[in-house]
């Protein structure tokens, strides 16, 4: 992952609005018994990040063996939302479509009513370098955790451990209560932008005004302004300048 990668995954999450954040002093202790839980059961290494406080908590399944991360290397406690001792075991060229696919459940989870957001997994493949340099298959998993009383997600917890079964694509939303998935293995999947917004945003990036716009897809100026809104909203950026140059560099224009 790349300095500018971890730049905007912060401007995403860690930026987020927390005023009115109603969570309970013990939640974040009863998500990290949930991830502990994980990584002794099922073997995997499992990470809860706190995107308020900017920290996270990690533990170490045996998992973390067959990758050679040695025992003197392990650390429960981080003042980051990034692992790096486990991202850097993932192989470059998956790094960026790890950033795409988070960026994209992200973007859908914020169109989930927060109740059920807990109910919703992003499973995606991965290449990790075990304990002799060999890149295995992996299965990354990652639950986005709403803050109560706010929109904002204020806890993730990113499972990784071996890849036992083939996924229907290289990565996949699961709602775990009823089994439906979704698919995000292109730019149009998972809600993010429409085609009316990408057009509208590939106006925008050509210099054109509000007017001009209008002008031009014969709609009225409010509705461009409408557009403007949700194309910030869904890219969680302040302007245009940003919305553009976020998109060119996620290929949605």
């Amino acid at each position: 992952m790349t300095t500018n990668d971890i730049k905007k995954l912060d401007r995403i999450l860690a930026h987020q609005d927390f005023a009115g954040d109603a969570t309970p002093a013990d939640l974040a202790s009863r998500y990290a018994a949930i991830a502990r839980g994980y990584a002794s059961l099922e073997n995997v290494i499992a990470v809860l990040s706190d995107m308020r406080s900017y920290a996270s908590r990690i533990f170490y399944g045996r998992f973390a063996d067959t990758l050679g991360i040695s025992h003197e290397c392990r650390c429960g406690e981080v003042n980051s939302i990034w692992e790096e001792n486990i991202l850097g075991r993932i192989h470059p060229d998956d790094l960026a479509g790890k950033y795409l696919y988070e960026l994209r459940f992200f973007s859908f989870i914020k169109s989930v009513p927060p109740s059920f957001r807990g109910d919703y997994c992003l499973m995606a493949k991965l290449r990790m370098k075990d304990a002799s340099a060999n890149y295995i298959p992996t299965l990354h998993r990652m639950f986005y955790v709403h803050a109560p009383g706010v929109s904002a997600v204020r806890f993730a917890v990113c499972l990784y451990g071996p890849l036992t079964a083939e996924l229907p694509g290289q990565c996949t939303v699961v709602n775990t209560a009823d089994g439906r998935t979704v698919t995000l293995d292109s730019p149009a999947d998972g809600g993010l932008l429409s085609d009316r917004e990408k057009q509208v945003l590939r106006l925008i990036a050509r210099g054109m005004t509000s007017k001009s716009i209008a002008e031009t897809l014969s709609i009225s100026i409010n509705t461009v302004s409408r557009h403007r809104q949700n194309i910030l909203g869904k890219l969680r950026v302040k302007t245009s300048i940003e919305a553009c140059r976020t998109a060119e560099e996620l290929h949605f224009i």
